[in-house]
């Protein structure tokens, strides 16, 4: 399991570790509220959002003028994520652009990949390419191009390679957390403009630890 972990500290920002099934936005128990308790910094923002079973890197800015400016690097594409995730299968191509139209059932709190425009379709777009495979299993890197709910998940499911753990969007029963982790975050330094990458590795526990 993965634990909350703080991995960088700056006074614009602080870079953590977002466990599995804890909110990213500002609620009781999430993110924002443990990086304030083990901070004892009461003026922690959240930026940026992940799915609540998705774990790995997150970024909270520590005042006001951060948040502002790190949000302005998301909304003009500065602000650069990638994620690692295993799936069920292998992907037809070793690297790739998956390219979609996707509908959110709010009633189901789903995704859905769909063929024509209309009200609340969104174009998803995403790269991969496959870093290593076994016979069951193919570990990607991934691309975001955008950022709708649900995106990876849905667009991979809907290709018959569903994330391995994903209670929502595949039929396999996988005892454990989803595989998917924010694995590498790019922005400029919200102060000096200097771009900054942070890194880090999935936990080593399956099915992670099938590609040694």
């Amino acid at each position: 399991m993965t634990d909350f972990k703080i991995i960088h500290i700056d006074p614009a920002f602080v870079v953590c570790i977002k466990p599995p099934r804890v909110l990213s936005t500002d609620e009781p128990g999430g993110v924002p509220d443990l990086c304030r308790e083990a901070l004892g910094d009461q003026n922690i923002r959240t930026v940026h959002r992940l799915d609540r079973v998705v774990s790995g890197l997150m970024v909270l800015a520590r005042t006001k003028r951060a948040a502002s400016d790190l949000s302005a690097q998301i909304r003009d594409g500065i602000f650069h994520k990638e994620y690692t995730a295993v799936l069920h299968g292998s992907p037809a191509a070793p690297t790739g652009t998956l390219m979609d139209l996707l509908a959110r059932d709010k009633a189901e709190r789903k995704t859905y990949v769909v063929t024509e425009p209309g009200k609340d379709v969104q174009e998803a777009i995403l790269h991969y390419e496959v870093l290593a495979q076994t016979a069951d299993f193919s570990k990607v890197r991934i691309e975001l191009v955008t950022g709708r709910t649900h995106q990876i998940r849905c667009q991979f499911s809907s290709r018959n390679l569903p994330l391995v753990g994903d209670r929502k969007y595949s039929t396999h029963e996988d005892d454990c957390e989803i595989a998917l982790w924010s694995s590498l975050l790019r922005f400029r330094h919200p102060k000096t403009g200097e771009e900054l990458t942070f890194t880090a590795p999935p936990p080593d526990e399956f099915p992670w630890n099938q590609f040694k």
